[in-house]
């Protein structure tokens, strides 16, 4: 099993943190244990640092990335560490397409590759390409559990 994350790039709810731990443990309760998540955006970062948090907790615990570009992990000066290095990463084959499709491409091969999507996202957005994934994920038949609340 596979749970992917996808949300808005900028995220307004205090209550998020806890809820996506919780989320994540109620997963990894239906004995997923395995997660994948992009790079671009306070969601994936909030889902990232949750699940480096719980795998102290879960050791078997696998972690995803899903790379867009190679600018994400190169190093800033010789003491940074590469952002990843405690992860596996994924870099789908995609540089032929628009910078701007990249993301949308690499959020379709995550839904594809996972049987469950935690999401944050309002429906009600006008556009929205966490709302465009999950409503792909949706089609593809994924149990989803959005955590956005108004």
């Amino acid at each position: 099993m596979k749970t992917a994350f996808i949300g808005h790039r900028q995220i307004f709810s205090n209550t998020l943190p806890r809820r996506l731990i919780e989320a994540i443990k109620a997963e990894i309760e239906n004995g997923c244990l395995s997660f994948t998540m992009g790079t671009h955006g306070e969601f994936d970062k909030l889902a990232l640092q949750s699940c480096r948090k719980l795998r102290e907790e879960y050791p078997g615990l696998q972690i995803e990335v899903v790379l867009t570009s190679l600018h994400t992990i190169q190093k800033s000066n010789e003491w940074d560490r590469a952002p990843y290095s405690d992860v596996n990463t994924v870099f789908y084959d995609i540089e032929e397409a628009h910078f701007k499709q990249r993301i949308t491409l690499s959020n379709r091969k995550m839904i594809d590759a996972s049987d469950a999507l935690i999401c944050y996202v309002d429906e009600r957005a006008y556009r929205s390409g966490a709302k465009t994934a999950m409503r792909y994920a949706k089609r593809k038949g994924l149990r989803i559990i959005n955590l956005y609340d108004e």
